[in-house]
């Protein structure tokens, strides 16, 4: 049977959204009704010329018109609006009908006043921006690094880059030189922007050190600038860099930067791969394709409009960081945030956005459930501009889902969605247009013909299997730095299934028309032969409240393997863990088989994760396995490893 709704937008809301808009546009050009998602979606995918078309003439601000839509070349090689020529700058900074008063961006750092910048007053930083990279000699295709704390001056320095078709590149103070440096030095960046200090969780953290240490290995990096560091207007820059305003106020700049006619699929910017195992992929990025998705996600399916404020915490190491500048293009004002989304308490972050009247949260599953472990209630606050709340990262639990309508919001569309670093863009998205079921992302996005398979490459309508996209997308990147004749670009994504992109996670269909998540599928767990997505031993594990946080790996043996799970209890000092093993095992026999009980289940402190905040069940799998992971430091908590290797020796 069906599951019981936990919101469904009402007849008003609508018929206001963004998406009924575009749905009646697109019925000119589809030359037939779409009176609901899936019949919008399945023309989307039936015929994506005309509707990447309809999109592109919306979004991008051509200067050269295209000749065609698409290449010929097979996935992931196709060329995008071939011929066309424009500058994303030229919507990020300009959006139809915005004021130069109005504001683009709101910055909380860390124990400082909020600062703001009006659309004008970031145009003329952009301009100074442009102007220092122009003076330094840099020209298209010139890589440029920014290592910086979640600050304005960030977003400047990527609108300067994507005026002038530089590539750039950025990563957050938290990742140590060795991780900075195994990413930035794949591009050989001819200037480096760095923060020389940052604060977390009430701490203040110097990175002189490090930004030494990154330089020297950054040599061709002859551009070398201080970003300010929040409240302190006289910090110290490291040697050999030169403080922010003194190099943007060297070379002449006028109110707005130029910007440069570049073809669509000129390169923008470079993300890297989780980096769990092995040395980072550095992912380029083609500026119309980037922009033109996220724009589609960002206005037609988290339904942003002109005058909104998005909020999504991230670091400038997230892909989501791109995602959110993103929304200056709708018109909206992008709310940057720096420094931990607990400090001074957890309702750090929902302050912020009842004060600043905030329509669109984005966090991570992992923030959400712990915020559900701590009590917290955003809801006693009081958010009454909030429309949209959006979760992505990890999956969030059926009781992640109840915890937003019952403490933070009733009221709201909740949105949990996944993608990832490799689109810079989504799979999965939400439809405010549609009801929200717990545990469930509600559809593909529009131009994503996504299929369920098994492993043979045959499709399942029911039951957990691999997430395949068997459509092009103007967001899939233009390969890796390095890899020259695409072929490990090719064997990484488009192997597996002729034709299709295969993207490494597991999910499955619902009865109600949208999808569960069930983690990656290169971490899939297989006793006895028997296929079982690690989220699916967690769910019913994180559904208790001495539970803060799980992940289930596979233990191997010579002939087989079996499940152990790892638990990071809510309060260790009032739990019985033997009593909760007991609880936990009979919680997923109950909601999942008998064959996903896990054979143990250890308490550690900490599971490690990612910058981004996902857990990284691969390196620890390694761990588990007697191993020790090749790329510890791309953890925000390395420590974690070693205390679960202390834990597994005590065992």
């Amino acid at each position: 049977m069906p599951d019981t709704p936990l919101w469904i937008p009402d007849d008003g809301r609508v018929a206001a959204s963004a998406m009924t808009r575009f749905a009646r546009r697109a019925e000119g050009v589809a030359d037939r009704p779409l009176a609901d998602y899936d019949a919008l979606h399945a023309w989307s995918v039936e015929q994506p010329d005309a509707f990447w078309s309809l999109l592109a003439e919306r979004w991008i601000p051509w200067r050269d018109r295209p000749v065609q839509v698409r290449s010929d070349d097979p996935l992931p090689f196709v060329r995008w609006f071939e011929g066309g020529t424009a500058n994303v700058v030229d919507r990020l900074l300009w959006p139809g009908g915005v004021e130069d008063g109005e504001v683009a961006i709101i910055a909380s750092a860390e124990g400082q006043p909020t600062r703001r910048w009006t659309f004008a007053e970031l145009r003329a930083e952009v301009a100074a921006v442009q102007a220092g990279f122009r003076a330094a000699g840099l020209v298209a295709g010139d890589a440029v690094a920014v290592y910086a704390a979640n600050v304005p001056e960030a977003v400047a320095a990527l609108l300067a880059c994507a005026a002038d078709g530089l590539l750039f590149t950025s990563g957050s103070p938290d990742f140590g030189a060795d991780a900075a440096s195994a990413r930035f030095a794949q591009l050989r960046p001819k200037a480096l922007l760095a923060s020389p200090a940052s604060r977390y969780g009430g701490r203040r953290h110097d990175a002189h050190e490090t930004l030494s240490a990154l330089a020297a290995g950054l040599p061709e990096a002859g551009v070398r600038v201080a970003l300010p560091v929040p409240g302190e207007p006289d910090a110290e820059p490291p040697r050999g860099f030169e403080p922010w305003r003194s190099w943007t106020g060297r070379h002449p700049a006028g109110p707005a930067p130029a910007t440069r006619a570049l073809p669509f699929d000129h390169p923008v910017y470079v993300l890297y791969s989780s980096g769990t195992t092995g040395t980072p992929k550095a992912i380029v990025h083609r500026a119309g394709g980037a922009l033109l998705s996220q724009w589609k996600e960002l206005h037609l399916h988290g339904d942003v409009r002109r005058g909104d404020r998005v909020l999504y915490y991230t670091t400038t190491g997230w892909m989501m960081w791109n995602w959110l500048v993103a929304a200056l293009g709708v018109g909206a004002a992008i709310v940057l945030v720096d420094g931990s989304p607990a400090h001074p308490d957890p309702l750090r972050l929902w302050r912020l956005a009842r004060d600043e009247g905030v329509t669109f949260f984005g966090t991570s599953a992992r923030f959400l459930h712990a915020l559900a472990g701590v009590g917290a209630r955003p809801a006693e606050l009081g958010l009454p501009a909030l429309r949209t709340v959006a979760s992505t990262g990890s999956p969030l639990s059926e009781a992640g889902f109840r915890y937003v309508y019952e403490q933070v919001a009733s009221d709201v569309h909740l949105a949990s969605i996944s993608g990832g670093t490799d689109i810079v863009s989504c799979f999965l998205l939400g439809v405010p247009t549609l009801p929200v079921y717990a545990g469930q992302l509600q559809r593909p996005g529009l131009g994503v013909d996504l299929a369920v398979m098994d492993p043979e490459g045959r499709e399942m309508p029911f039951g957990p299997g691999e997430l395949v996209c068997r459509s092009d997308l103007p967001s899939m990147p233009l390969g890796f730095v390095g890899d020259r004749d695409g072929v490990r670009y090719r064997e990484t994504y488009a192997s597996r299934v002729p034709g299709a992109w295969t993207h490494g996670d597991r999910i499955e269909r619902t009865e109600e028309g949208g999808y569960r998540h069930h983690g990656r599928s290169d971490a899939t767990l297989n006793p006895g032969g028997v296929r079982i997505g690690s989220a699916e031993v967690t769910g019913p594990v994180l559904a208790l409240p001495e539970v803060a946080d799980a992940v289930a790996v596979a233990r191997r043996s010579e002939n087989d393997e079996e499940i152990w799970l790892l638990i990071v209890l809510a309060d260790p000092t009032t739990t019985d863990e033997a009593e909760l093993a007991s609880r936990a095992r009979a919680a997923v026999r109950r909601r999942a088989s008998p064959r996903h009980v896990p054979a143990r289940v250890l308490a550690v402190p900490d599971l490690p994760r990612t910058r981004s905040g996902k857990t990284m069940e691969l390196a620890i799998t390694e761990v588990v396995n007697g191993r020790w992971p090749s790329d510890t430091a791309s953890a925000a908590n390395p420590e974690a490893f070693e205390q679960i290797a202390g834990v597994l020796g005590a065992t």
